[in-house]
């Protein structure tokens, strides 16, 4: 079971004052420094003759000097770039998550998947996949979730804390990766690849709650014969729509009206608050015979954080590749977010499910996962998100980040900026 704990405040907010993102602090800062400097320079006197003219306009040019301005897909590369350079291990191409003991993770595993066909990049992808099926993938084709090192210091599934269970989303994204892969690069090998791995999905963590088959989180709810654990931001419509063009025997379209049934309801249940504020919940447990949801309980929560921001994101690409009206709904009831950049020039990283602020700090990867509410919603405000917070994450200047960024920011980061940039394209066989 992963239970994700990955981001780190790096902002501390003074409880009395309106906090201001730490981009437009960057921004008023080197303003402030300009000023400065035109202040005491305006005082001087050379020869006799003050030079409040020539300095009005050096400081004029010093207060306008922006950075240099790289095109969308440059900055998307040199991202990559960065991370591929940061996160994957020289010679395996294996993802470390260097914030947790450089463990490899299928969703790690996933995420440079998608990333390196997105970005044309076959040789990570390839050495990418070619680790994963080394390392994590089971005899069933599912693929175990943690590697590392284990208890002996040997390295490899780490089955003392339960790394050899399936993480029901890496093992969905990496699918749709080999798919879009085969489509890109035509390589027979990856639509092979993928027919087992999908028929798993279908087979081990699909199951029937209230007579529909909803996907869990794992491969162990299966056995569960009430209630079942499911994360609504594993739900991927869009890939259940790419399976069912090349899985035809199981109900992958039955799966896209059930999950947006579930998504439905979950939308108005208030689980263990008094109130909802249309925000996905991070975790929550379903009831198999009658699809009655109850919190997960334990340090799975029902916030909207870490866990949950993946799924506005995962609804923009079902509205943006296929026009469903049901993610579109579904995107304007998290309206909350929209009111709370407007009225507080910010997002923090965790909120409860009343929509009360959990944490007093940001996390790029909120704001990356967010992007699919404003980009899909709230176009205008989408831009300020992007100029204000995730842009500035990026130097132009040169080339690299602006500052530290870990494994999850960075690919979040990176997909919110590319959702909105428009940059992920429907690659798949299914393309019309």
């Amino acid at each position: 079971m992963r239970l994700d704990e990955r981001a780190v405040p790096d902002v501390v907010l003074d409880d009395h004052e309106p906090p201001i993102p730490a981009s437009r602090r960057r921004s008023q800062r080197r303003r402030g420094i300009a000023v400065a400097v035109a202040v005491v320079l305006a005082g001087t006197v050379v020869g006799g003759v003050r030079l409040a003219d020539d300095v009005q306009r050096a400081a004029s040019v010093v207060m306008a000097d922006q950075p240099t301005v790289a095109s969308e897909k440059t900055v998307l590369a040199d991202l990559w770039r960065v991370y591929t350079a940061t996160y994957l291990e020289p010679g395996s191409n294996r993802t470390m998550d260097l914030q947790d003991g450089s463990v490899t993770t299928s969703e790690g595993q996933s995420y440079t998947m998608l990333r390196a066909v997105w970005m044309d990049d076959q040789q990570t992808f390839a050495d990418s996949w070619q680790w994963t099926k080394d390392n994590l993938q089971r005899d069933d084709s599912l693929l175990a979730w943690r590697f590392g090192q284990r208890p002996d210091g040997s390295y490899g599934v780490q089955d003392d804390i339960g790394g050899q269970n399936s993480a029901t989303d890496a093992d969905v994204d990496v699918a749709l990766a080999l798919l879009m892969a085969y489509s890109r690069w035509q390589e027979d090998d990856y639509l092979y690849d993928a027919l087992p791995l999908i028929e798993a999905v279908w087979e081990r963590s699909v199951v029937l709650v209230a007579g529909e088959p909803v996907l869990v989180a794992n491969d162990l709810e299966r056995a569960n014969d009430d209630e079942v654990l499911v994360n609504p931001s594993y739900l991927a419509p869009y890939a259940y729509r790419v399976f069912a063009q090349v899985d035809p025997g199981h109900d992958w379209a039955g799966l896209v009206d059930s999950s947006y049934a579930l998504l439905e309801d979950l939308a108005d249940e208030p689980l263990d608050a008094d109130r909802v504020a249309g925000l996905p919940p991070d975790w929550v447990s379903v009831d198999r015979r009658t699809g009655e949801f109850r919190p997960a309980g334990g340090d799975l929560t029902t916030q909207f954080g870490y866990e949950a921001l993946r799924l506005p994101w995962r609804l923009a690409l079902d509205h943006a590749w296929y026009g469903d009206e049901r993610a579109l709904r579904l995107l304007e009831g998290q309206a909350a977010l929209a009111r709370t950049w407007t009225e507080q020039d910010r997002l923090v990283a965790v909120y409860d499910r009343d929509g009360t602020p959990a944490a007093d700090y940001e996390a790029p990867a909120l704001y990356g996962g967010a992007m699919g509410f404003f980009a899909t919603v709230e176009p205008e405000l989408a831009d300020e998100v992007y100029a204000d917070e995730l842009l500035p994450l990026y130097d132009p200047d040169t080339g690299d980040l602006s500052g530290q960024l870990s494994y999850y920011d960075s690919n979040w980061v990176w997909f919110g900026m590319a959702l909105h940039l428009d940059e992920l394209p429907n690659l798949n066989v299914t393309e019309e």
